[in-house]
């Protein structure tokens, strides 16, 4: 049977009616989508594999079909061409044959020859092809370097509106352009962004600013900087009155501050600031705000210090209705919140005076996950156990009985099922043993 022949200098692309192509036409007409070209000996100076993870990240629906392997799906490094005349990354078809496979992955056809045979005119093209992607990536990347040091020399000089419009066009940039956040930090950009922010800038420029800063990484002397009182309690008022990217950004903001080892919960011991973050939380409009809400409210919370005002502002009844509609990993963290307050009398109070705290933390167990099961678990425990004959027998009559029982034959951890045994316990005392056993059947937690 014949064998298959690579063209030593020629190839033929699908879709080009067939013509045959070489290397320097391909380059030059743009066929492969280089347009403008590129000198082929240049080519050989970039290392492909970096070229094929800088574009495949920018532009990855852009390469051309006939350069992935049909195994990876990948941009071939190494092409090889078996005797059928299909194309394979050498490392992809050389596993396969291993495998003791004697046929194409592509055609199923069987091989009469193991041959593989390099394609080094298809890799020549994937080389040029790429140099082209990555070298204009890279002059469009030092473009917009450029131009960010030009917003920022511009802050230094304009006011009002034409701030504004800077502020904004560096925060699309530093959304699109990655490379663009290096250079905001060696240029003194966050000094510049931090002392824009104070009691008299406006929420305009405010808001703009804190979206930039967000999207860095700073250092622990600009976030210590970034804790001055009237900066943070601009960034609270934004928190209060911007639009909902704004109170997202601000969450973020504070959540970024309070990663420092030298925060001091004074910070955000602001009635405030817990107002803002409620009626974020609990404005049903917008999930991902209620999500970002939840995240600083965790973080807060695992200050004691703030806990007592936490409750202050309504947090643990906003908390307990908002129960039944999260999604499981807001409803985690809300349920974390709540047991955070639940380790204080004020909290306990607050819990054992909201009508749904019972009902909705017993539908809660053995339902989504087994965190949210330990948490609801050590905050029914802190309730009943504050009044062990009201509120453990409001437990008992909305099913919490048949709850413990499933928690103690589930394959929960052992502490979560001694924490079971202890409130099954406390909920026994006041009923006979009959009535309890009634109680615990598993047909009456179903219906």
């Amino acid at each position: 049977m014949p064998q298959y022949q690579q063209p030593a200098h020629s190839w033929r692309l699908e879709g080009s009616g067939g013509q045959i192509l070489d290397l320097e036409t391909a380059v030059k007409d743009g066929i492969l989508g280089g347009g403008g070209g590129i000198a082929v000996g240049a080519v050989e100076k970039v290392d492909l594999k970096k070229m094929i993870e800088e574009v495949d990240a920018a532009a990855a629906e852009d390469i051309p079909t006939v350069f992935i392997c049909p195994i990876s799906l990948e941009p071939m490094l190494d092409p090889v061409t078996l005797c059928t005349g299909q194309t394979y990354e050498r490392s992809n078809i050389l596993r396969w044959l291993s495998m003791g496979h004697r046929t194409c992955p592509t055609t199923m056809q069987e091989l009469w020859d193991d041959a593989l045979t390099p394609n080094r005119t298809l890799q020549q093209l994937i080389h040029a092809w790429f140099s082209q992607r990555y070298l204009r990536i890279k002059k469009r990347s030092e473009d917009v370097q450029g131009r960010a040091a030009e917003l920022l020399q511009s802050l230094k000089k304009v006011k009002g509106q034409a701030r504004v419009q800077a502020l904004k066009e560096l925060q699309r940039l530093v959304v699109a352009h990655s490379s663009t956040k290096k250079t905001i930090v060696d240029s003194g950009g966050v000094q510049l962004l931090s002392s824009l922010l104070g009691p008299l800038t406006s929420h305009a420029v405010g808001s703009e600013a804190i979206a930039i800063l967000v999207n860095l990484s700073l250092d622990s002397d600009s976030k210590s900087n970034l804790m001055q009182p009237a900066k943070v309690s601009l960034v609270v008022d934004m928190l209060n009155e911007g639009t909902i990217e704004t109170k997202i950004n601000c969450t973020r903001f504070i959540e970024m501050l309070m990663e420092e080892p030298d925060f001091r919960s004074e910070i955000v011991s602001s009635l405030s600031l817990l107002v803002g973050l409620v009626r974020l939380i609990k404005d049903r409009r917008f999930p991902n705000g209620s999500s970002s809400g939840l995240g600083l409210l965790k973080t807060i919370c695992a200050h004691k210090q703030v806990r007592s005002l936490v409750v202050s502002v309504g947090a643990v009844p906003q908390l307990v209705e908002l129960l039944p509609e999260l999604t499981p990993d807001p409803l985690e963290q809300a349920l974390q919140i709540l047991d955070d307050l639940a380790a204080i009398p004020e909290g306990r109070s607050a819990l054992k005076e909201c009508p749904h705290t019972i009902p909705n933390l017993v539908r809660l167990l053995m339902r989504v996950s087994e965190a949210c099961t330990q948490s609801s678990l050590s905050i029914l425990w802190a309730v009943c156990k504050l009044a062990p004959d009201e509120c453990a027998s409001l437990a008992v009559e909305a099913g919490l009985a048949a709850k413990l029982l499933l928690v103690l034959q589930s394959g929960c951890n052992p502490a979560l099922k001694q924490r079971a045994a202890e409130l099954l316990k406390l909920c026994s005392l006041n009923y006979t043993a009959t009535l309890f056993i009634s109680k615990c059947k598993l047909t009456r937690t179903i219906q």
